[in-house]
């Protein structure tokens, strides 16, 4: 039977100094320690690997203090090597563990073959090989942008090497993402959006594009919350999760785009319908469309505008307290009692 990777992952904490001095070699030891600048072997400090157990934590587990990034053994070999594909890593582990080839794979248990460029099924892959945020790059990014509840985004991954190529002429890059699941009304992944990330600056990658859909967009959306007979719709991600700050509990959506939010299906169980506009012309427009389709589905529609620019610019400009204040204002009274009763 083949290994988990938590029985990898324990293998290696066992060398775990040895596994430091291969893949992390530009980083030192100091104590019980191994200090580097990151996963992927960057001179630094602000990375820490911890050697030996102790009350305070396992041997192999290492934090990096500049990121929230955390993690095993195996992601240091992962993203030292640039490898993706368990296979392959846990085949450089057998390696530096001298351990035996596996027994050869049955005829059922051959690898996938590539799924087709930007289609649904390449979607949940990419989804799939990700990871939860909480403690990573992803969770730091969004408390940068005042994001700091985040109770419901089991929508939301993170990938630390995501592939990003500017167009079909350039090489291949690979950045840190956050990965969002588009999902269509029963739950079903048929896309994927990718917010390629900074490190270092906890803010998005210092690329041309670095927002990108995948996979069937139209209709579907990424979700935050069971939709019910209430329900919020908007555009970003980070906006709909700001205005999310303020009313916890209700459902909401983000649709990715404008046009994408005038689209949007609606569930046989929604009776109101906030649609969560940006102070543009595409976010009028958008909102005149979705009016429309509300309307003639019987959905009541209550349209939510920003002060500024978007929720999220509300959220961090004006703070939490103003923003509270307007979405009061604009929320159904019996909704104010329903959904914002955690915050107040």
């Amino acid at each position: 039977m083949a290994e988990a990777p938590h029985d990898w992952a324990r293998r290696l904490a066992d060398q775990a100094e040895a596994v430091c001095r291969r893949y992390l070699s530009s980083g030192h030891r100091e104590g019980r320690y191994w200090l580097v600048g990151d996963v992927r072997n960057t001179p630094g400090r602000s990375m820490y690997v911890r050697l030996k157990d102790s009350p305070k934590g396992l041997a192999g587990k290492w934090t990096d203090a500049a990121t929230g990034e955390h993690g095993d053994l195996l992601d240091v070999i992962r993203e030292s090597c640039g490898l993706v594909d368990f296979k392959d890593i846990a085949d450089e582990a057998r390696t530096f563990l001298s351990m035996p080839p596996p027994e050869p794979e049955s005829s059922q248990q051959h690898r996938q073959s590539p799924a087709p460029h930007g289609s649904p099924e390449a979607a949940r892959r990419l989804v799939g090989m990700s990871q939860p945020i909480n403690g990573t790059l992803v969770q730091a990014y969004l408390r940068e942008r005042g994001i700091t509840d985040l109770r419901g985004t089991g929508s939301l991954h993170y990938h630390s090497r995501c592939y990003y190529r500017p167009d079909e002429h350039s090489p291949t890059q690979t950045w840190p993402a956050m990965i969002a699941a588009v999902t269509d009304l029963d739950g079903d992944i048929t896309g994927a959006h990718r917010t390629w990330l900074d490190p270092r600056r906890r803010d998005k990658a210092p690329i041309d594009t670095p927002r990108r859909a995948m996979g069937d967009l139209l209709g579907n959306a990424v979700r935050f919350g069971m939709g019910g007979e209430v329900m919020a719709a908007g555009e970003g991600i980070e906006t709909v999760l700001s205005l999310r700050q303020v009313l916890p509990d209700m459902p909401m959506l983000a649709a990715l785009s404008a046009a994408h939010l005038a689209a949007i299906l609606f569930p046989d169980t929604l009776r109101r319908l906030y649609i969560v506009r940006d102070n543009d012309p595409a976010g009028d427009g958008a909102r005149d469309s979705l009016i429309d389709r509300a309307n003639a589905a019987g959905i009541e529609a209550i349209v939510m505008s920003p002060e500024l620019g978007d929720f999220n610019e509300d959220l961090r400009t004006l703070g939490m307290d103003t923003l509270q204040t307007k979405a009061r204002s604009q929320v159904a009274p019996q909704d104010v009692a329903r959904f914002m009763a955690l915050a107040a």
